[in-house]
């Protein structure tokens, strides 16, 4: 392997504009082909890249066979996820991917199942795990302030008016937004969920076609209970992207807005009608964390493959969190509890 990473870019739509820029920033990375259905598309990408002469096509097995790099960045939707990252792999590279993992199960299990037999790193681009205010989150839940985890609880309202495809999909909300939550509640807690109970809905006055409501309670590995309340016609008061949160321990309770809103309350004395108890001052931020999102995540990405070691968002832990949205999917259509199964 040489000293910089070879990398070919797999759907050059606008989601890849980020994904050059997070690549530019971290450095070590020299791409050496662009492949998208649309060949104008792939070599605008090149143009914007700077690349001196990387391979240009619509054909992925055709390029890497050309390009020979060490890595692929996938940048496609979710239902090409799995042809790129089978092809990726059976051509010796290491695949960074972006979410969800994949569009069933089936095919997830199959992709994380080709990765561990070729030896190589299949990551997904779960990059809201490395923003600044989850990671204080977590820091300060780590110190035990709280005591035991018992509870968590998020909401999503937003008002989101996309237009497009959006409006007209199935189960919308919970395939399309809420493995960001689901993956953020999987980091929050230190568990993986082992059974669901969902309801889906399309409330009056929604601009979708279909349910963009959904109400999901999780039962987690670790005996807590997760609740989630969404919807994506919520018009007013909206939430911020990454939810407000509330985790209740055994000794306290904390709340979080999602963006930079902390507080934290724990029990000073016992004995009467209510215990007494006082707000707790958050610790300051962790400077060993990960953080810089998309950045911050692409660089573990490229250090895990010098080292060897396994990034965080490695595609047999991540399927955790796909897993939550196909078992809450399959719990609405079905009108009862399901296993979460990976």
């Amino acid at each position: 392997m040489s000293t910089s990473l070879r990398a070919v870019l797999v759907g050059c739509g606008s989601m890849a504009g980020s994904w050059l820029k997070a690549a530019q920033t971290v450095g070590g990375i020299e791409f050496a082909g662009f492949v998208d259905i649309r060949e104008e598309a792939a070599r605008k990408r090149a143009a914007e890249s700077g690349a001196p002469a990387p391979v240009i096509g619509t054909d992925l097995a055709s390029v890497l066979t050309a390009a020979k790099p060490d890595v692929v960045f996938d940048c496609t939707i979710p239902e090409a996820h799995h042809r790129v990252t089978l092809t990726a792999l059976e051509h010796g590279c290491h695949v960074l991917g972006e979410k969800p993992l994949a569009d069933s199960m089936a095919h997830a299990r199959e992709m994380v199942a080709a990765a561990k037999q070729a030896g190589k790193i299949y990551a997904v681009i779960q990059n809201r795990r490395y923003s600044p205010t989850i990671r204080r989150l977590r820091h300060f839940l780590d110190t035990g302030a709280l005591g035991d985890m018992t509870t968590v609880n998020c909401d999503f309202y937003i008002g989101a008016h996309f237009g497009g495809f959006r409006d007209k999909m199935r189960h919308v909300l919970l395939l399309d937004m809420a493995i960001h939550t689901f993956d953020a509640a999987r980091y929050i807690t230190g568990a993986n969920a082992v059974a669901v109970y969902c309801k889906e809905w399309n409330p009056r006055g929604s601009w979708y076609d279909m349910d963009a409501s959904a109400i999901a309670i999780f039962e987690m590995s670790n005996g807590l209970i997760y609740t989630y309340r969404g919807s994506w016609c919520a018009e007013g008061l909206n939430t911020t992207w990454e939810c407000d949160w509330r985790i209740v321990g055994s000794k306290g309770t904390a709340k979080w807005n999602g963006d930079a809103g902390f507080q934290a309350e724990v029990v000073t004395k016992t004995g009467g009608f209510f215990s007494e108890k006082a707000a707790v001052d958050w610790p300051a931020h962790d400077p060993g964390a990960k953080v810089d999102g998309h950045t911050g995540l692409m660089r573990e990405f490229v250090e895990c493959i010098r080292t060897g070691q396994t990034p965080e968002t490695i595609g047999s832990d991540n399927i955790h969190s796909l897993a939550m949205v196909f078992a809450a999917i399959e719990s609405a259509e079905k009108g009862q509890r399901v296993e979460v199964k990976v």
